[in-house]
């Protein structure tokens, strides 16, 4: 197994290494009147920026010979389909007013027009790997009666591009807000789209042309986000330590100087010492969500090393997804691992069963979930749909890297599982559960073990939802790194505490009471997303999908806190 964290460690580097090389056709370098890559990408909503379409799927100018550029697997998941522009671009070549064509739209077409320009459809370009929008038109609201409001068609864009050297640094695209023209519906029109290209000197260096990209905004707020997060971790921790200091050190107290020729009645957690480390029901399933937690959630943190180390910088395109595709890969062994040995400690019989579960416990519900929304998405032919060659690659690289390592997993886990360390002996008939007052039920462990997590981090999901559904890009990841921490001790704390308090009432079903606790969480993430976006079930479905991943390293955080808890408490009793 540590030959195994070492491999993936060393492909950790390989990915950061492998994403900062640049050879010379990397770092971008033209000669004067070279020809300028310069793509069209895709156009769609500005307030929905989920919703993208082709950039031809609206009725613009074509080049004679459209030419799609090869993307990448990260590149085709991310949406991207960049095909050539009707636009022509030389290094340090200016042009006014060039035209890059005249056509005459339809009815239909204009009406198609008017629809995206109602709904204020932004398209996106690459102009040397450099990301610039604009805007199709513009609506004129001056009258206030709706129906005689004004679209009006932007006829010219100007492309700013800044330059040191033989090097593109910067690019702008601005639109001419006086060269319109006025959509008329019913009725063909021509129209004539032009275009300039100007060039401006700089002396900033090509390895700062990403700066203001990445460069992070309402920085206070985020700063505000940690010290909020911290607040509750010490409020948390400091309520328990008084609690442990008052309650437990006189419950052990009393325990030990308990005179030996008194029958005394024994209370609390004391006295479900054999039924304490009584096995789970369905211990497959419990062992099976063990190991997709601890998956996703090493996952999780080798994500966030590699944002880190500025391997995700800004519309690097695709990136993320072979980094997520790779890592979930590479991290299979692990699962199978440790959910085999959980399940053979607990006296399981049919690993291979458990194994198939742990496998797919996560993989087949996000695989149904993006069946449907793949094919709403090839409904509507959005750019989130995924053609056959790309999702037949992600079945090939499951079943023929992720699946054996899942499988080599298991045997490691197999041929090294011991007995499960309990530190007493299990009575055979489970001691009566008395009855619990209404604080000690499922429903306020819910809202407690699921809102003091949520309140660390509720401020970075805010501005992580924003970069999913929203217009920005997410680049502080040294502060969800922190914020990940303090979400996983904080998470530690309530799961020692709910534990602690479950089994003073002398219930010793705790086993799956924390994965239950946990749907509160979720259910509060749910809630945040609806209230901030209203999205119709398409989007509900994507969060869900999310929120998934997001759930299942709790799960495997809450049962290995509990699980080592209870036995160091044992552990130290009977030392005693």
């Amino acid at each position: 197994m540590e030959k195994y964290v070492v491999l993936l460690a060393i492909l950790l580097l390989v990915i950061c290494c492998l994403s900062h090389v640049r050879s010379d056709l990397l770092e971008h370098r033209y000669k004067v009147d070279d020809a300028v890559p310069l793509y069209v990408n895709k156009v769609g909503p500005y307030h929905n920026p989920s919703e993208t379409y082709g950039y031809y799927s609206l009725p613009f100018c074509q080049p004679d010979h459209v030419e799609e550029k090869q993307e990448t697997l990260g590149q085709i998941l991310s949406g991207d389909r960049l095909v050539t522009a009707p636009y022509e671009v030389k290094f340090l070549q200016r042009k006014d007013h060039e035209v890059a064509c005249a056509k005459k739209l339809t009815s239909e077409e204009v009406s198609q027009i008017q629809a995206a320009i109602k709904q204020y459809y932004l398209f996106q370009m690459y102009c040397d790997d450099l990301p610039i929008w604009g805007f199709i038109g513009k609506v004129d609201r001056s009258s206030t009666n709706n129906s005689e409001h004004k679209y009006l068609l932007y006829q010219h864009f100007e492309i700013e591009l800044f330059f040191n050297k033989d090097q593109i640094i910067e690019a702008h695209l601005l639109m001419h807000p006086n060269e319109v023209l006025e959509l008329a519906e019913g009725r063909d029109m021509d129209i004539k789209l032009l275009y300039s290209v100007h060039w401006i000197e700089t002396n900033a260096h090509f390895h700062e042309r990403m700066k203001k990209y990445s460069a992070p905004r309402d920085s206070s707020i985020h700063h505000f986000s940690i010290i909020n997060s911290c607040v509750t971790f010490l409020i948390l921790f400091g309520g328990l330590l008084i609690y442990y200091m008052r309650v437990i050190r006189k419950d052990f107290y009393d325990f030990i100087h308990e005179d030996a020729a008194v029958d005394r009645e024994q209370t609390g957690w004391k006295c479900i010492r054999s039924d304490v480390f009584r096995y789970p029901k369905h211990r497959s399933l419990f062992a099976a969500a063990l190991g997709s937690g601890a998956q996703l959630c090493i996952l999780a943190t080798f994500t966030l090393l590699l944002g880190l180390l500025g391997v995700f910088y800004p519309f690097n395109r695709g990136n993320l997804f072979i980094a997520l595709i790779v890592l979930y890969t590479m991290t299979s062994g692990f699962a199978g691992y440790l959910a085999v040995l959980f399940y053979c400690q607990t006296e399981g019989k049919n690993w291979g069963k458990n194994l198939l579960l742990t496998g797919s416990l996560s993989s087949v519900p996000l695989f149904l979930i993006f069946c449907f929304l793949n094919t709403v998405a090839v409904f509507y032919q959005a750019n989130a749909a995924l053609p056959l060659g790309t999702i037949f690659t992600l079945l090939l690289i499951w079943v023929s890297l992720a699946l054996p390592l899942l499988v080599l997993g298991g045997i490691a886990g197999k041929k090294s599982h011991g007995e499960f360390q309990a530190t007493c002996e299990t009575s055979k008939c489970p001691r009566e559960v008395p009855s619990l007052r209404w604080y000690q039920g499922t429903l306020p462990q819910m809202v407690l073990a699921g809102f003091l997590p949520f309140s660390t981090i509720y401020m970075q999901l805010f501005y992580i939802f924003i970069s999913i559904w929203g217009n920005r890009v997410y680049t502080l990841y040294s502060t969800i790194f922190v914020i990940f921490i303090i979400l996983l001790i904080t998470t530690s704390l309530i799961t020692v505490a709910l534990t602690h308090f479950q089994l003073a009432a002398e219930d010793h079903r705790w086993w799956w009471s924390w994965s239950v606790c946990l749907w509160f969480l979720l259910l509060l993430l749910l809630l945040e997303i609806g209230l901030l976006w209203l999205l119709a079930t398409l989007f509900l479905l994507r969060v869900y999908g999310l929120d998934l991943l997001l759930h299942l390293p709790h799960v495997r955080v809450h049962g290995v806190l509990r699980i080592s808890a209870i036995r160091s408490a044992h552990i130290q009793l009977y030392q005693e």
